[in-house]
């Protein structure tokens, strides 16, 4: 089996070489293609990729002209995958890729065609950070399970792996952050296995550089109404 893993990258200069390091030295069971996908950084990342991709065999890079979003940087990944498994990975540090294997398992024992991880279930480290962020992650989660019939414990995580047939035949609209409730409710009409797993997660505040915000809360609750009755 072959592991696509989708790596959406905006004005991560920072971080970006190390999470790239750090997929690498994974032992996922499987052989790994590695794409990133710049969403028009302005940081210093396009340059930081440009020199990767010029240098590494193993990495598929493509760029964004115009900034569009992580849900249309992610689109752009899962087309150029060729995997038997896609599984997305944040190009900060918040998500450990050594938790690949548990991820995959469920897929690779022929049970799941879906696995989320969840920072809910109790797996492993937990930066202690926003109340308000909490909160709100749980309430978007349980509306989306009400529309869904789903009872998922975290439906904004970063780790979502696919068989490659499932992702890539959905046709996904959402360019930004409600790309997670767009994915959920579109994976749940079809009558998919979903899975989830334990995950850690090292959170980040804003002086770290983390984007997600009040705006995208309210992005999403539009999404979880349209996603109810829309395909």
């Amino acid at each position: 089996m072959k592991l696509s893993i989708v790596i959406p990258v905006y004005n991560e200069a920072a971080t970006i070489s190390k999470i790239v390091d750090l997929v690498r030295s994974v032992d996922a069971g499987m052989e790994k293609e590695i794409l990133l996908v710049d969403d028009c950084s302005r940081d210093g990342t396009r340059e930081v990729l440009e020199k990767m991709g010029r240098e590494s065999s193993d990495l598929k890079v493509l760029f964004h002209e115009v900034n569009r979003g992580k849900g249309a940087a992610l689109r752009t990944g899962f087309a150029a995958a060729t995997g038997d498994v896609v599984l997305i990975q944040d190009a900060d540090l918040e998500y450990d890729p050594h938790e690949y294997p548990r991820l995959l398992q469920p897929i690779v024992d022929g049970h799941a065609d879906v696995v989320y991880g969840s920072r809910f279930l109790g797996g492993g480290a937990h930066r202690v950070v926003f109340y308000w962020h909490y909160l709100g992650n749980r309430l978007l989660t349980t509306l989306s399970n009400m529309t869904t019939n789903l009872n998922l414990t975290d439906m904004e995580v970063c780790y979502k792996v696919f068989k490659r047939d499932v992702i890539q035949g959905l046709p996904l609209k959402e360019n930004r952050f409600g790309f997670e409730v767009e994915i959920t409710a579109k994976i749940a009409r079809r009558k998919l296995k979903i899975y989830e797993v334990p995950i850690s997660y090292y959170g980040r505040d804003y002086s770290e550089g983390k984007k997600i915000g009040w705006k995208d809360g309210f992005s999403a609750l539009r999404c979880i109404v349209k996603y109810a009755f829309a395909d």
